[in-house]
């Protein structure tokens, strides 16, 4: 069942996603090379909850931390460990937070030090691709619509769409009705009324789309180990254009700051 959301409600969702858009920009505060990945989630952890959130990952079915930090080859779903960051990594960073009785959710991709042109070219494909989803995300196109503008943005240009994980309807739960297929024909799926909230998240490989699950239960990889990106924004449905209720714009700030995040500036 699709819940459609109150003015009211959506203010509040955007609440949320505004705390985990701050809490990714604390994230590109500190990364570097040389800090674990779980320094990053324990630095969020006290960033969400200092700021009256909840981490919503946080046991979201057994998942152990508070960030999915995804680096390299991992597509998503990465658990925070004693890895230490490399220069050359490619590193996505996806959050959710419940604050208020609503979720929010986000993911940025870190390009940290001298990362190759692949990495690069990934991260402005998966990027430009989700800002061609959010456009469709409009009052009378069908659910379809968006994975199509996704997967025929990205696969012209000879990337893939990993096509087992979507996004989701978003609100009162983390994960609500419709799923958000990243590829999908155009007049498929529920129609868009507004009111609808989606959190629309591409996740593109630089190969393969083939991918396969570690045996921890959550960490998912690309077959070929070539990397992958991964970009996220919650939205509603709009009667012309979508309403964009997470943003990046906290993260780019801490970004043009980050003298290791140079690559990033490609946004």
């Amino acid at each position: 069942m699709i819940c459609l959301k109150t003015r009211e409600e959506i203010e509040l969702i955007r609440e949320s996603c505004l705390l985990v858009s701050k809490t990714l920009a604390r994230v590109a505060r500190i990364i570097q090379p040389g800090i674990t990945t779980s320094e990053l989630d324990k630095e969020a952890e006290a960033f969400i909850k200092n700021n009256g959130g909840y981490p919503a990952f946080l046991n979201y079915r057994g998942f152990p931390n508070t960030l999915c930090i995804s680096v390299n080859d991992t597509v998503v779903h990465g658990i925070p460990s004693n890895y230490k960051i490399k220069d050359g990594d490619l590193v996505s960073v996806d959050c959710g937070v419940e604050k208020n009785g609503f979720f929010g959710d986000s993911c940025f991709t870190f390009l940290v030090g001298d990362v190759s042109n692949e990495k690069t070219e990934l991260s402005k494909i998966t990027f430009n691709a989700l800002q061609a989803g959010i456009e469709l995300a409009i009052e009378g196109n069908f659910i379809g619509a968006i994975g199509n503008a996704v997967h025929s943005y990205v696969e012209k240009r000879g990337y893939s769409v990993v096509r087992e994980l979507a996004g989701h309807g978003i609100g009162r739960k983390l994960h609500e009705e419709p799923d958000v297929p990243n590829f999908g024909k155009q007049y498929r799926g529920n129609k868009m009324v507004a009111g609808m909230v989606l959190a629309i998240e591409p996740m593109i490989n630089a190969g393969t789309r083939r991918i396969y699950q570690l045996n921890d239960g959550w960490t998912i990889k690309t077959f070929d180990r070539r990397p992958s990106a991964h970009f996220e924004h919650t939205i509603a449905v709009g009667f012309e254009r979508a309403e964009i209720l997470s943003t990046f714009d906290f993260i780019i700030e801490e970004v043009q700051k980050n003298k290791f995040l140079w690559q990033n500036r490609l946004q």
